[in-house]
Parts: C-alpha cells; structure tokens; sequence
C-alpha cells in the first residue's frame, strides 16, 4: 500500500533480515518476493518473474526500484568490477526512463506513461551480467533544466508558457525537479550517454516543447503558422531547415501510384498533425534512449557450454488502471493492458491451479471467481473486437469520422454485455450521443473518446514504395501485449499488488471503500481462498527427488523402490512429513511452508557433506593425476640427464681423444658446457685433467730440475701478490756460498765444514746456504752465514773458517717471516722463541733477490716432508713412534721414525749402534731392544720420559711419542710463512719488530735499534 511518505523500511538492515529467508519465515514485504523469485530462479535454474500491478499511483514504480536495490544487494559478493558495473546501470537506468517516461498527473506525481518490462540476466553463480528492456505505450512530456541550458534551448523557466506541459504545471508537486534533473544527467553519463547525444536529447525536448505553442490560421485557402519565428527555432533545434519544417506542418503527402502530391491541412487538420509529430518524436527519442540501454546492458559472448546456463529475472513495472472523465486512445491501451495482466493472474493462480487439483485427484472444492476473459476477447477478438473495428474504420476509403466509427461498434458490439453507449442505453445521461462508448473492466467502468487521427501508418520504404499498410498503433499494441503475456507464461511468476490508500495523496487518509474495491477487482479476496484451501508447494516427483533425495539414505544415490512416487513416499515418511502432504499422480503437494522450510535445511546440512565429499574425491584425483605427471616429468628428467651425462662424457672422450700425442697435451682443447648436474663433476675433471697434465709435464723435465721446480712453485703459492720479485726468471743455485762466483776467496773452507756436517749429522742434501747480516738480542750487527739442509739450520762465522756458531733442527724450524718490499729480510722463528733475523746479500750479482728461492726450498722440503710422513702412516697404520734425542749443551740431537709393531726403524740420522746399546741399557729390555740388527719396542710407555748420560753427554730428555703427539705435531706444524711489514718476531721470549725503509745514500743494508725493536735499512735504486 502506498504510504504517501517514506518509510524507513527498506533500508539494509532490512535487507539483511530478509536475504536468504523463505517466503513466510518474516512478514510480508517486498524483499521477500525478491528473494523467493531469486532463490527459486538459482535453486531450479529457472526463470522467474515479478508482476507488478495495481491503480496509477498505488505505488508500483517505486515497488520496482525497491525490487531491483533489494536484488542488487544480496548478489556479487566476490564484488566483480563487471557485475558492479551492470548492477549500477541497471539501478541508473530507472532514473533515466522515469524522467523521460514519468509524469505529473492530477492522481500521480510520478506517474508511469509508459510500461516497462526488464529481463535481468544471471549466471550460474546467481550474479547479474545483463539485462534487457521492453517499452510499451509512451505518452509523456518533459520539463526541467539549468538556467543556462534553458537559454541555449531558448526556454523559459516558466512550465505554463507552453500548451504541452501547461496542465501539470497547475498542479502541486512534491518532486524537487532541480535535484531530480541533476540525477538524470549523472545517471546518462553513468550509462554511457555522450555529452553531445545527451545535449541533443535536450534538443529534442525543447522542440516538441516550442511545437505544442505553435498555433495555425487560415488565410483564405491557404494555412499558415502564425508565430512563425518559432518555426526557425524548432528547424535549428531539429537540425534541419525552416521551410521544411514549415512544410511538413502545412501540408501533407499523398502518392497515387507514382505520382506524389502535397495537400494543404485545414487548421483542425494542422493542429492534429502537429500533436501527432510531436509524440511520434518523442516516441522515437524514448526508444532511443532504452535502445541505447540495452546495447550497453545486453549479455555478450555468453558461451552455457563455457559458463553455465544463463536465467532471468523478470521485472514488470506497468501503468495502472486509470479512470478519467475524458478518455483518450492512451487510457484505452492501458486499461486493456492491465485486463491482460490480470487475465493472467486468474489462469495461472485461480483457474489453472484448481484445475490442476483436479487433474492430479487432489479432493478439492471449488471456488468461484471472475474470469476477465470476456473484456479481453472485447477489446482483442478478431473481426469483432474494439481493435479490429477501429482497424477497418482507418482503413475505409474517404473521410471517417468519430460518429462513424461509433455506429459501427454500436451494430457489431451492441449485444455485448461489457459494452454501452447513450443509443444503446438511451437512460444513461453520463454518456454524449455520437462521441462516447462504455467498456466495463474489472477494476470499472471507462468511458473513452477515440482519436483516430492518432493513428498513423508507418512504413521504411519510401511513399511512392510502399505496398502494405503498416500495422496501427491498436494492433501494434495489442500483438505486443499478446507477446509480453506469452513471455510471462514462460516464467514462475511472483506477484506484487500495489493498493491506493485514497485519491488525494494523502499519507494521513484511508479510504475504506476505495481499498476494498481494489481488493476485489484485483482477485485477492479468491486469491487468498485457493491459498488457503490449497497447497503451498507443489513439484512433479522427478524433480522432488532430483533436489532433495540426497536427505534419505532410501533414495540417495538412487532408489531401487518401484516408482518416484514410492520413492518420494518413502523419503517424506522418513522424516515425518506425511500428515501435511498429498500425492497427486504425478506431482507431489505440500501444504505448508514449514515442511518446505525443514525440507531446505536438511538439504543445505546434506549438501555441505556432498560437496566436502565431492572435494575430497576430486582433490585426490587432481592429487594422482599431479603424482602420475610428477613421476612421468620425473622419469623424462631423469633419462633426459643420464642422456645430457652419457653425452658429454662422450664428448669430453671425443675432444681429449689422444691428446697424450699432442704437443700441449691438449691445453687449447676447449672443454664442452656441461649440464648443470655436472659442474662440480666438470670442476673435479678438469683437476684430474690438470693433475695429470702436470704429470706428464713434470714426467718430461729432468730428475735434477725438480727440486728447483718444486722449489719455485712453492714459492709461487706463497709469495705471489705479496713480493714483486721471487726470482722465478733466474737459475736457483741453491748452496751460493759453496760457488766459486758468489765466494770465490772462501769456498775451499766452507767445502771441507760441509762435509764433515754431512758425515757428523747424517743429513742428506743440502737446500740453502748464504750469507747474511745478522743482528741478536744484544742489538749486535754481526755478517754470518746460515747453511740449511734436510736436517738442520745451521749459523756459521765466516770469518772463522765457517765455524758453526749454532745448530738449530728443522723441525725445531715453526715459521718464517719476510717483508713486501724488495728487502731481503728474513725471520726464523722457532719453538723456544729464540727467533733468528737476518738479511741475505750477495755479492755477484749484488741485485738478485734470495728471498724467494729461501722460502721455495724450505716451503717445499716441509710440504714433501709431511707427505712423506702421510704415505708412511697411510702403509704401517697408526702406531708410529719418534724419538727424539737432545743434548743439553747445544740443543741439537736427532730422531728417528719407529714403528713398534714391526720394531724397525722407518727412517733415521742415527744409526750408531753404541747409541742404541746405551739407550738399551738405560731404558732396559722393556723398552728398547735390539734383534737382527734392528732396534724395535717390545713393550712402550707413550710420553715416557728418562734421563741417561751417553759418551758422558747428558741427554735431558727421550720422549716416546705417539701419532697425535709427536708424530704428527710436525703435520701440524707445518712452516708457516707470513708476509708483511713490520716483521713480528721474539728474542728469547721478548716480543719485538723489525721494520723496513729505504735509503739512497746506503750501500749496504744494516740494522739500527729502534724502541719497539730493530729498523732494516737498504739501499735504493
């Protein structure tokens, strides 16, 4: 019921309380249709509607606004930017038609000139993508507009200044048309409207405007217009010219076979042609207008194979009944209209309905009501309708006037009980002879006044072309009507009935008898009844089952039972249902919405138990087919690198086949790119490739070379980056001092000390020897000469026939330090701190640099030292003894490798029995004792220390040292070298430093203390 006011019921809140309810859980109310039509069109896939109807101004426009906010709402929630966008124009889309389809009346401020039928299309998923609008019977004029607008329109803002809109200009209106045209212009905007198409649509509008105040006179025989500057402003709003504006309002144009002749309009003729091009623009501007719409708005590329059946929503916003003293062609369309609708309404819900009880043995009584059918078949019969008649009387040769038209529909209407006029019923005063007929429809009786010159034939073809009478507006009508009802036939209709609380508008006033009258035309009192006596839901037994058998372990997956009816039976009995149903022959009734209720929420419980069923399934299968493609991907891959692996190892063999024959031994072979699996196994190729590349180089230098050659790369490895001169270029000698060239005055006395040391110590090559410049803790600078071999370091006095001064064991020797310049600086350092600095000089060539060749041979004895002591424990195992024998005066002594097992001795510098018998006695047979020659441990004690005197020399300690002692504490200790400047050393525990700087003026280097230690100078260059 239309309240007159807003209600603040629609707002949403509300509509949160009604989404997703069933029809009956709340109280009556317009979201509640909605979203049973929704929910029906997305449970069933099938396509719904929503009629609409009642009297103008009961409320119906706004109804279907509500309607279409309500359904906007509750659909997208995943907020889709293309759903949002139908849904927007959708909504936007009924201020537009509204402005230029709605109007003031007398009953109605929004009154609907026109009908509206909107088709919303859905996906499967229940989300608007779409829609399309059907217009019927347009009969509105348009005011409103900006001041400015109004001026390039050349309008007034006065609405009675012109004859078309002056009526409802006396009318007071609650609309604010200010606020309501600026929505309109957003709402075009928003649909897709240009701004040029929008302001030629206000063109238009201003011209049928300026046309309804052009006013016609006779002069003589000639017609003409008598404010004829309006017609240049109609020509320049139409975009044409003004004579022939002027023209087509003058004259009109018959063609007789090929010939086309123009005959003047008298003044009644002029105004009607004026009044009826005015509407026919206006018609065609509206048309346009949903034309444009639904070109925006129309589903496009919808694939169903791709995404799913696509259903509708049916809206239907049409114009009410309406009842006027003065009925034109309009209300007559209308109210046949609305007899249309309602014929309808009493087939599908008050006749079919009890019929279909009938049909399918429901016991039912039968309730009487009226069928419109009669007034239907009145107004739409064929050769004996109003439409018909009106047809034949535009279609009579001659001139055919309104009291001819009325004669006829007297002579063949004149018998029918629905029909009057004043010759019929010559007592009824309310009706004029000649002009007015009375058709009695449901909602009442209309007296109409037929206007003839209305209807106009149209046709595409030219004049002197056409060949068929186009159809009139009657029957163009009438056959779209007969579409529309079709099309509603189609769907599940939901019904809205909008009732007229009074005539005044009033939100204060209820007119008792107004409404109940409305009830009754509108079948509500014999709806109710069916409703009641009947049944609330009613489904053949296939789809019952197909929807809810899933609830009843009797028919889930699929029954076994005789028939779906006995299957249904055993599925409502199941649960209780069968004092509230009944069993038609092919359908089954429930009676009330609670049992449908109960039924929905078993199947929505059932349903998440499906569908978790249906994913569990699915997700292992998309689980087997991913293992099934991981495992064959994997197989592929893995055959693919043993392929890629087989390949290049061929290709490796294919490059480097006979490169032993070559002269580089293959070095501008270019190795092929591996796979990535294979980069470390490239890395450790290429080094075996390397190694034994080496190899054969090394295999093809001379014996007597490759102590130097080791010497030099072990230097190399050492001192490359850190000094700029090793000496790599130059012939290493080795034993200089023992050279002729290097010492020619002193070598005879240094050959016969050397000697004697090897016969003395046992060592077996000589690596180093040279003289040096000394400087001691006493800061005493001294010229001595080191002599270095396998065994021993030894500091000798040149200047005393090369008298050893101190003997220091090799592996005694822990590191050795030289600086980064050109110097030749060089720092023993030793276990007992008492470290040895001292700088190397020669005297030809006096510019070569030692430094490089001391640290070569030394590097290079200790690293084939350590290897020789790994392939030794590598073949006698892990008990590995050594001796080591020292004497208290000088610190010397010397050791020997034992293995205990075997009781030999691996390698030794002292082989004097009188030692071992001495050691033998001291220590006793337990641990040391001699057989076949040999010295060998019966029994041993590990770090076992004894003191004994030997050739009356006391030896302090003898130490037995196993493999993580003393064995390989020279592995651990293997000769560190360090470069850097200053030098760290320690004379006798004291830490100090030794410092490098260059002066010109010196010729040879020397040392000088300094507080923090001792500063080398050298000569410059």
């Amino acid at each position: 019921m239309n309240p007159y006011k807003n209600l603040n019921i629609y707002g949403r809140d509300t509509i949160e309380q009604y989404k997703g309810r069933e029809l009956y859980e709340r109280p009556p109310h317009l979201f509640a249709i909605a979203d049973a039509a929704y929910k029906a069109m997305k449970r069933r896939s099938k396509d719904t509607c929503i009629v609409i109807s009642g009297e103008s101004g009961a409320g119906k426009t706004e109804a279907s606004k509500y309607i279409m906010q309500y359904i906007a709402a509750i659909t997208n929630p995943g907020q889709r930017a293309e759903v949002e966008r139908v849904k927007n124009i959708l909504l936007k889309s009924n201020c537009v038609l509204e402005a230029f389809g709605n109007a003031k009346t007398n009953r109605n401020d929004n009154s609907s000139r026109f009908g509206k039928y909107m088709d919303i299309n859905f996906d499967f998923k229940g989300d608007p993508i779409g829609g399309h609008i059907n217009n019927y019977l347009l009969e509105k004029l348009l005011q409103g507009g900006s001041e400015q607008l109004l001026r390039s329109l050349h309008l007034q803002k006065d609405a009675s200044a012109y004859s078309y809109i002056c009526p409802g200009a006396q009318i007071k209106c609650s609309i604010n048309d200010g606020a309501e045209f600026k929505a309109v212009a957003d709402a075009m905007k928003v649909i897709g409207f240009k701004q040029e198409e929008i302001q030629t649509v206000y063109k238009i509008v201003a011209a049928i405007l300026h046309l309804g105040n052009l006013k016609f006179s006779v002069d003589g025989d000639t017609p003409m217009i008598e404010n004829g500057k309006l017609v240049s402003t109609i020509a320049d709003l139409l975009s044409t010219k003004a004579d022939l504006v002027e023209k087509a309002l003058l004259f009109r144009t018959v063609a007789t076979g090929r010939d086309v002749i123009d005959k003047q309009h008298t003044e009644q003729e002029a105004t009607y042609g004026r009044d009826a091009f005015a509407k026919a623009i206006y018609e065609r501007l509206f048309c346009w207008i949903v034309t444009h719409i639904n070109d925006v708005i129309e589903v496009k590329d919808y694939d169903t194979t791709v995404h799913g059946k696509n259903t509708v929503i049916g809206v239907l916003d049409i114009y009410g009944f309406e009842i006027f003293d003065n009925n034109s062609f309009e209300q007559f369309c209308i109210n046949y209209c609305n007899e249309k609708l309602q014929q309808l309404f009493i087939q599908l819900v008050l006749k079919q309905e009890q019929e279909e009880y009938q049909r399918e043995g429901i016991p039912w009584k039968h309730i009487d009501y009226f069928n419109n059918q009669v007034i239907v078949d009145l107004v739409e019969q064929q050769h004996k309708g109003i439409i018909a008649i009106l047809d034949d009387a535009c279609m009579n040769v001659g001139k055919v006037t309104d009291e001819m038209f009325l004669e006829a529909l007297n002579s063949k209407l004149g018998k029918h009980a629905h029909f009057s006029s004043r010759k019929l019923c010559a007592t009824d005063k309310t009706l004029e002879f000649d002009r007015d007929f009375r058709i009695k429809h449901y909602a009442g009786d209309v007296i109409s006044n037929p206007v003839l010159k209305m209807m106009w034939p149209e046709g595409k073809l030219g004049i002197t072309e056409v060949t068929k009478r186009p159809l009139t507006a009657a029957t163009l009508f009438k056959n779209s009507m007969i579409a529309l009802v079709d099309n509603l036939a189609l769907k599940e209709p939901y019904y809205v009935r909008c009732i007229k609380p009074n005539d005044k508008k009033s939100p204060q006033l209820f007119d008792e008898e107004r409404c109940r009258h409305q009830v009754e035309y509108l079948g509500l009192l014999e709806n109710v009844r069916v409703r009641r006596a009947g049944f609330a839901y009613r489904q053949t037994y296939e789809k019952f089952l197909h929807r809810y058998k899933m609830i009843s372990e009797f028919t889930w997956p699929n029954h076994d039972l005789p028939s779906d009816k006995e299957a249904v039976r055993k599925l409502i009995e199941c649960h209780g249902f069968q004092h509230d149903v009944a069993y038609g022959k092919t359908k089954l009734f429930i009676r009330t919405p609670r049992t449908l209720f109960t039924l929905e929420e078993l199947h929505a419980k059932m349903l998440v138990r499906i569908v978790l069923f249906l994913q569990k399934v699915w997700r292992g299968t998309l689980a087997r087919l991913r293992y099934r493609r991981t495992k064959a991907a994997l197989t592929i891959l893995r055959h693919y690198r043993r392929y890629k692996v087989k390949f290049y190892i061929r290709e490796v063999a294919r490059r480097f086949h006979n490169v032993r024959l070559l002269r580089d031994r293959g070095r501008h072979v270019q190795w092929p790119t591996p796979p990535k699996v294979l980069r470390r196994f490239e890395e450790a190729l290429q080094a075996i490739y390397h190694r034994w590349r080496a190899g054969e180089l090394i295999r093809s230098v001379p014996p007597e070379v490759l102590p130097q050659l080791r010497a030099k790369v072990a230097a190399m490895e050492v001192l490359k980056g850190h000094r700029a001169d090793i000496g790599l270029q130059r012939a290493w000698q080795g034993n200089y001092i023992a050279l002729k060239s290097d010492n020619p005055q002193s070598s005879g006395s240094f050959v016969p000390v050397a000697n004697e040391l090897k016969r003395k110590d046992k060592y077996m090559n000589v690596l180093f020897s040279c003289h040096v410049r000394k400087v001691n803790r006493f800061n005493k600078v001294e010229d001595r000469a080191i002599f270095i071999t396998d065994r021993h370091l030894y500091k000798m006095d040149p200047m005393r026939q090369y008298k050893v001064m101190k003997t220091i064991p090799l592996y005694n020797l822990v590191g050795l330090s030289v600086s980064n310049g050109k110097d030749q600086l060089v720092v023993f350092h030793t276990k007992d701190n008492k470290d040895l600095i001292v700088c190397l000089f020669s005297k030809d060539p006096s510019s070569d640099s030692r430094v490089g060749e001391l640290v070569g041979v030394l590097a290079s004895h200790f690293k084939s030292s350590e290897e020789e002591l790994v392939r030794t424990e590598h073949k006698h195992g892990n008990s590995l003894v050594l001796l080591e024998l020292q004497t208290a005066d000088s610190g010397g002594g010397t050791s020997a490798l034992v293995s205990p097992e075997s009781g030999s001795a691996l390698s030794s510098s002292w082989e004097n029995p009188q030692v071992m018998t001495e050691l033998s006695k001291e220590l006793g047979n337990n641990y040391l004792r001699q057989f076949k020659g040999s010295w060998f441990f019966p029994e041993w004690s590990r770090g076992k220390v004894q003191r004994f005197l030997f050739n009356d020399q006391p030896f302090p300690s003898f130490v037995l040292g196993n493999r993580g002692q003393t064995l390989l504490g020279r592995e651990k200790r293997a000769l560190h070298i360090s470069v850097t400047n200053p030098v760290q050393c320690s004379l006798h525990g004291r830490k100090c430093t030794v410092s490098v700087e260059t002066r010109i003026n010196q010729s040879q280097p020397d040392f000088t203390k300094h507080r923090s230690g001792f500063v080398l100078s050298v000569p410059g260059n």
